[in-house]
């Protein structure tokens, strides 16, 4: 009975250990490598802007990859058909309607010719790319928004709502736009030094910051709320 009691112990034991062990399966990728796509499949020649401003000055979606460049009495960037691969031109068309350098782009994730672009002018620009991408330089703005007093370093799209987006300035606050009447609707004022990050959970309900301050803001957007 000792023995049967014993065994017993130790196999619901057993099975308290099996139960929190996370469960490994080996990745169906394990030995798939990648390969060095060949030149005429690359982006060649492009002049990427070598501002020293920490963030990634390109983004991509399904149909246009669109990049900083480098350009001297303002700020441009360059939107390319993702099938346009091969050497780009020095006189390929830009969107170049900032009077200062273009600090960040984000695509639109509902409308897939529609990107957002900030800049050290101090405005958040709205444009529209045409379909089959740019024929000649684009200077005219769909929405141009002023409400930073410095710089904006960061453009970020809510994830769930169509026309709402984020920004965030040098003057440490971040600007929610309605971009249907164009202008901000809700301002969050918690940081007390530059914000180097934003980003968003699945739906959109937090906001996720991280500043130069060495602190980590978790904050709802609708109350402006610092949760964490």
């Amino acid at each position: 009975m000792r023995d049967l009691h014993k065994s017993s112990v130790l196999g619901s034991k057993h099975r308290s250990l099996m139960s929190w062990r996370p469960q490994y399966r080996s990745s169906k990728f394990r030995n798939v490598y990648g390969k060095v796509a060949s030149r005429e499949h690359c982006f060649d020649g492009i002049p990427i802007t070598k501002n020293v401003h920490d963030n990634h000055f390109c983004a991509v979606n399904a149909r246009f990859l669109a990049i900083v460049t480098e350009s001297a009495g303002g700020g441009s960037f360059l939107v390319i058909p993702l099938e346009q691969t091969g050497r780009i031109e020095p006189n390929y068309p830009k969107v170049c309607g900032h009077q200062g350098n273009v600090l960040d782009i984000k695509w639109n994730p509902f409308i897939e010719n529609i990107i957002a672009s900030c800049s050290e002018d101090t405005s958040v620009r709205i444009w529209e790319i045409p379909e089959g991408g740019l024929k000649r330089n684009m200077t005219e703005a769909v929405l141009e928004l002023y409400g930073h007093s410095r710089r904006v370093g960061l453009v970020e799209w809510h994830p769930t709502t169509n026309n709402i987006l984020f920004s965030a300035g040098y003057d440490y606050k971040v600007l929610i736009w309605n971009l249907d009447i164009g202008e901000p609707v809700k301002m969050i004022d918690c940081h007390t030094d530059v914000i180097l990050c934003m980003s968003f959970n699945t739906d959109g309900s937090l906001l996720a910051t991280t500043c130069k301050d060495k602190k980590l803001r978790v904050v709802e957007p609708r109350s402006g709320r610092v949760l964490q």
